[in-house]
């Protein structure tokens, strides 16, 4: 299980004075798969225009380029701005298989200051139901303390 305290205070080192929107999501991937091996692709889509999400920096194999708002666990988290947390990617309506390998995933939205949507942080694992409310909570929190004021 990931040491969300150690994690955190690893990112907020890290990240502290960066506003670049990608040096961020750069650095936030790297930390977040290597801190745990449950994370076998980490990575963040990017809002590029209304109701579509293009590939960000991410650590693993590839993942898909383009990925609209109405298709998949992350077009799903975009579109109601709400956590996804799938416990098995093959009974989520819809699923899109980037990687063969994936067998459940949390997506959660990136909101920057105001609210704006930026994109979301997908991360899959080869591990059915590999993911929990409290891994939920701990990297909303993250992304919160380093995209809230960007």
């Amino acid at each position: 299980m990931t040491d969300y305290d150690a994690l955190s205070a690893r990112i907020r080192a890290l990240a502290h004075g960066e506003t670049d929107e990608v040096a961020l999501m750069a650095t936030l991937a790297c930390e977040i798969h290597h801190s745990d091996d449950r994370f076998d692709w980490t990575g963040f889509y990017r809002v590029v225009a209304p109701e579509l999400l293009k590939i960000g920096p991410y650590q693993g194999g590839h993942g898909c380029l383009v990925i609209p708002f109405s298709r998949g666990v992350c077009g799903a988290a975009a579109r109601t701005r709400q956590i996804q947390l799938v416990p098995d990617v093959d009974a989520f309506p819809g699923h899109i298989a980037c990687a063969s390998s994936t067998r459940s995933e949390i997506v959660l939205p990136v909101f920057g200051n105001g609210g704006r949507l930026i994109g979301v942080l997908d991360i899959d694992s080869d591990q059915p139901d590999a993911f929990t409310d409290e891994d939920a909570t701990r990297l909303a929190a993250i992304l919160e303390e380093v995209f809230g004021h960007v």
